[in-house]
């Protein structure tokens, strides 16, 4: 595995793990307000949440990031 590879994997891990703590907190708040039901319900979105945005952000990054750079003109 070459450094970029791995840096590329820590930041999508970074990426995806704030991005789903955060929309999940936001939405389980929403849906189910802050009371009792909240910390384990969130915990419980989160941790279904936090894989598939990996998933998704190690793959789909790339490609969005390069169509982005295109997009905007920038070469990469």
């Amino acid at each position: 595995m070459t450094p970029a590879f791995r840096a590329h994997l820590l930041g999508s891990l970074i990426t995806s793990g704030l991005m789903s703590f955060i929309v999940t907190a936001v939405a389980t708040a929403k849906a189910l307000g802050l009371g009792d039901v909240f910390w384990g319900s969130w915990m419980g979105a989160w941790a279904l949440a936090w894989p598939i945005a990996f998933a998704v952000i190690a793959t789909a990054g790339p490609v969005l990031r390069r169509w982005a750079a295109k997009t905007c003109g920038v070469s990469m």
